[in-house]
């Protein structure tokens, strides 16, 4: 049985806005079973730093969301090691290596933004679809 390509299409979602803080992402890539991906979120305002906190979670249809990365790098336990968390360049970027069937999920990243006046946590949803049979 032969995998197609997995399809990663990126949508941005932004519940809420700080001076029009935005959360920006690609409009799309794709890998193959086995692959690796990376996922990145920039931020609006500037350079995505370790002050936006930049987590990653995981939503699965009828499931609970799952925490993946905390803090732009650590890792939640019990999450595989496949799954990485880091800065690169100005965004925040999850990278998962060895991509499985199972990943098929959303993937929000999440910033949180804050001044003297208010705080708001943003989120961008990435949904990874399902590989094809032949």
């Amino acid at each position: 049985m032969a995998w197609a390509p997995l399809l990663l299409t990126l949508l941005a979602h932004c519940s809420g806005t700080t001076s029009q803080a935005t959360v920006t992402q690609e409009a799309s890539l794709s890998t193959s079973p086995g692959g690796t991906v990376t996922l990145t979120c920039g931020s609006s305002t500037g350079a995505v730093t370790s002050s936006n906190y930049a987590s990653w979670v995981q939503q699965k249809p009828y499931q609970v969301p799952r925490g993946l990365i905390g803090s732009i790098s650590n890792r939640v336990p019990g999450v595989p090691a496949r799954f990485s968390g880091s800065l690169l360049g100005d965004k925040a970027a999850l990278t998962i290596t060895e991509v499985q069937p199972e990943d098929e999920a959303e993937y929000y990243c999440v910033l949180w933004f804050s001044n003297h006046f208010h705080s708001r946590t943003m989120y961008g949803k990435q949904p990874l679809s399902p590989p094809c049979k032949e």
